[in-house]
């Protein structure tokens, strides 16, 4: 797969949708049902130690809302980009790399939560045998990120801080999580940056690392992995994504109060340990519902917080590198972040 080639995907989905009209969502689209309750809520997660994966196994948002929630899992944020274009999904978790990605192809989604700020939860790794001390010493090797992700744009940020270029230096390959690990096994790779707990994996196979995402945003290549839901379904169903992101609140602040208990509920759906499970938490940080509102991150209704002005930064280097085609205006960040839910959660 080319570098451009999710993004002309995205581009393409969307503009299909944009021309043919269809793609309403199952949920959002069609009548409202008495009470201004859709039939059900899609939600499309990803295996990361967050506090999706609380509310998902506690089975609580089901009762929060009074419908079924049907529970989507997907390999990455490009994934999900494409689930929501095809109105297949209503809420969804993406990187800020595939959200800003999303916004530039036109997709009609709202930011309305951080399931995460991204610290070293996410590293790139390279095998001993690789020779490769730091970042510059991964010329001439073959290093695989899923394309389209945060790890992505992580890995293309330290490549050209390292004065390589990635479609002359080195073998970019485009791999999801799991079939990483794979490649890692057989031997297939040097290197990787992907996240957990694809990544503990290739850490205890002799994994050394090189960079964390914790570093970058030290200096200004703040990643984090971001709720994205359905414009429709968000102007149509206020009260459900407001309940939905006062069980996210609640997981989060479950974390901060007891970890150990957080970490048995997410270690049930990674298949970890609680110990396991707590140090992979560890390397994200979690945010409630009153930190998100403030300057530094949603912002608030009106006053765009600094989480736009970084999908802004992510878009223009993406578009430098070729990866999308357009660059949206600051005004379309800020338009798309979209703080009120957590607004009305952080005032109950």
């Amino acid at each position: 797969m080319t570098k451009r080639c999710v993004s002309i995907l995205v581009v393409g989905v969307a503009a299909m949708l944009l021309a043919t009209g269809c793609g309403a969502s199952e949920s959002g689209g069609g009548e409202q049902e008495k009470g201004g309750k859709p039939p059900k809520l899609r939600i499309g997660y990803q295996a990361i130690p967050n506090g999706d994966l609380i509310v998902k196994q506690q089975g609580s948002l089901e009762k929060a809302i009074g419908v079924p929630v049907e529970w989507q899992q997907f390999d990455s944020g490009a994934d999900v980009n494409r689930a929501i274009a095809a109105g297949s999904v209503d809420i969804g978790l993406a990187g800020s790399s595939p959200v800003s990605n999303g916004i530039a192809s036109g997709l009609p989604y709202k930011v309305a939560w951080i399931y995460d700020i991204i610290g070293d939860a996410e590293q790139l790794a390279v095998k001993t045998s690789a020779g490769a001390n730091d970042v510059a010493g991964l010329k001439g090797k073959k290093v695989a990120a899923p394309f389209g992700s945060t790890t992505h744009y992580a890995l293309l940020t330290s490549l050209q801080d390292a004065g390589l270029d990635p479609a002359k230096d080195l073998d970019v390959l485009d791999l999801a999580p799991d079939d990483i690990v794979a490649a890692w096994q057989r031997g297939d790779i040097d290197g990787a940056y992907v996240w957990n707990p694809s990544l503990a994996k290739i850490k205890e196979d002799g994994g050394k690392v090189l960079v964390s995402s914790a570093e970058l945003a030290k200096q200004g290549t703040l990643t984090g992995d971001l709720a994205i839901v359905s414009t429709e379904f968000a102007e149509k169903y206020p009260d459900i994504v407001t309940a939905w992101v006062k069980e996210e609140d609640r997981a989060v602040k479950l974390y901060k109060e007891d970890p150990e208990k957080a970490a048995e509920i997410v270690g049930k759906e990674l298949n970890l340990s609680a110990k396991e499970a707590l140090d992979q938490m560890e390397g994200l940080i979690w945010l409630d519902a009153s930190e998100q509102v403030a300057p530094e991150y949603l912002g608030a209704p009106g006053q765009p917080g600094e989480l736009a002005k970084q999908l802004t930064t992510t878009a223009k280097f993406l578009k430098e590198q070729k990866l999308i085609d357009r660059e949206p205006s600051p005004a379309e960040f800020n338009k798309a972040v979209d703080p009120q839910f957590a607004q009305k959660v952080s005032e109950r």
